[in-house]
């Protein structure tokens, strides 16, 4: 039996209301996703672990309190990335080494949506240890995009995205270094929002303060984005890099009204190639803050020196958080994992010492351009979805990258700057695939970020709040 669309097409915000008075509950939900799933997730792969009992009996706990005590999303369930702990839950993090791994305590960032009466119901598909742009790992299996099972979800949030686009999930959770967020976001038509550093609180492992690293909320609206943002965000002392909540509420930063007085553009931020169509969807995306009052030209800061210190900070990561893995396990890490590791590992101190200070150098000039700027507009990605069977975009536009991590420039660039940056739907390929703008704003300003997309988004009227049927479609 054909799934009943009605709950799956509704919005994250709208359940909550119903939640709130009692016209649903959290089992009809549940219900409905459990039959989505059923009907439509063995075409994609973006929820191989399930956890409908637990959810069942988090559901019954909420439904023993009263209405006010159950939280801001009370009762709404959720999914998680597989990268995040989930107490009781499968968690692989992608790997071999960890595919029986069940762990006994929650993430931080858990803790905290399950405190606010969120439901986690799955965890979502992610390449190994979230290194790469393509969803894919020896545990599950690949990702498949829904507008075209030949091709690429993204990543490393791409099971997240798929969940979202076909209706299995009305929010799920994502993490973004290099566009994690925002490559899947783009690819599969939904939004991502990377928020500025420490925004969401997390278990920082083994790099207590540093990291390019964020948590972030993904959703099939601006609005269901920004209420997902409200219940991930807060300070908690096991996080150093943590931010306290703001005083308003992001929703109700989201629904302002507030429009941007002059918008910057920039196909390639003067450091990458794009594909012509990509560039031309996303400029006309951008050009439409003109109808919003806004000045729309074309500039960009200057992010030259992104390739070298993001190439370098993030081999250090990796080495920090994984190099035990390289030294106990390494027969069963991914080349691309072993690689990021290794480049670590080689780095002199004057290698890290020139990219921090690169680091520092963009930062300031970045936010230098926000003082004459209040967004700036780029391609999400590069490129639109390529086949699943590529582990990377390997050249664009004539020019061949040098590694397979080049290609996400466009993003890497504003994870250097701690700024925070949207993926919405902006348009379509020739042949349908989705196309995401990103869109950023000066660190810390989540709340001016998603009101100017919010806006953009009615402007644009590309209706991408609904689910859509897996587009099954073979080599």
């Amino acid at each position: 039996m054909a799934t009943d669309m009605t709950l799956i097409n509704r919005s994250a915000v709208d359940l909550v209301e119903l939640l709130k008075i009692g016209a649903v509950s959290p089992h009809d939900l549940l219900k409905a996703l459990e039959a989505r799933i059923a009907e439509v997730d063995g075409a994609v792969n973006a929820l191989p672990t399930l956890a409908f009992e637990r959810a069942r009996a988090a559901a019954d706990a909420l439904l023993a309190l009263p209405v006010p005590e159950r939280g801001a999303l009370c009762g709404l369930p959720v999914a998680i990335k597989d990268l995040t702990e989930v107490a009781g839950v499968r968690t692989t993090y992608g790997s071999p080494i960890f595919k029986d791994f069940v762990p006994e305590s929650s993430d931080p960032l858990v803790e905290r949506l399950e405190a606010e009466g969120g439901v986690v119901y799955a965890k979502t598909n992610t390449p190994e240890f979230g290194a790469g742009a393509n969803t894919f790992n020896e545990v599950f299996g690949a990702t498949r995009n829904p507008c075209d099972t030949r091709l690429s979800a993204a990543g490393s949030s791409g099971g997240s995205a798929v969940a979202l686009k076909t209706g299995t999930a009305w929010l799920a959770h994502g993490s973004d270094l290099g566009g994690s967020l925002r490559n899947p976001a783009s690819f599969n038509g939904i939004v991502g929002l990377r928020p500025s550093w420490g925004r969401v609180a997390t278990d920082p492992g083994q790099e207590i303060t540093g990291r390019l690293s964020v948590e972030g909320p993904m959703a099939r609206t601006v609005e269901d984005v920004a209420l997902f943002l409200d219940v991930l965000c807060g300070e908690d002392v096991r996080d150093p890099m943590s931010l306290p909540k703001p005083a308003t509420p992001f929703l109700t930063q989201a629904r302002s009204g507030w429009r941007p007085a002059r918008v910057a553009w920039s196909a390639d931020l003067g450091i990458t190639p794009v594909d012509p169509e990509v560039a031309e969807i996303t400029r006309r995306a951008a050009l439409r803050f003109g109808e919003l009052g806004a000045i729309v030209e074309e500039a960009h800061p200057d992010v030259s020196e992104a390739h070298e210190a993001f190439q370098v900070l993030r081999a250090r990561s990796f080495a920090i958080s994984k190099k035990e893995l390289l030294d106990t396990r390494a027969d069963l890490l991914k080349p691309e994992v072993i690689w990021n590791i290794e480049q670590g590992l080689k780095l002199t101190c004057a290698d890290i010492l020139r990219a921090e200070h690169q680091r520092a150098a963009m930062y300031r000039r970045m936010l230098s351009f926000f003082g004459t700027y209040d967004l700036i507009c780029t391609p999400a990605t590069i490129v639109a979805a390529y086949p699943v069977e590529n582990r990377y975009v390997a050249e664009c536009n004539g020019v061949t990258f040098g590694n397979y991590v080049e290609w996400l420039a466009i993003a890497y660039a504003f994870t250097l700057c701690g700024c925070p940056a949207i993926s919405l739907p902006a348009g379509y390929t020739r042949d349908g695939r989705p196309i995401g703008l990103q869109i950023v704003a000066r660190p810390r300003d989540e709340g001016r970020l998603l009101a100017a997309a919010m806006a953009l988004e009615q402007v644009l009227g590309l209706n991408t709040g609904l689910a859509v049927d897996p587009q099954v479609r073979h080599l």
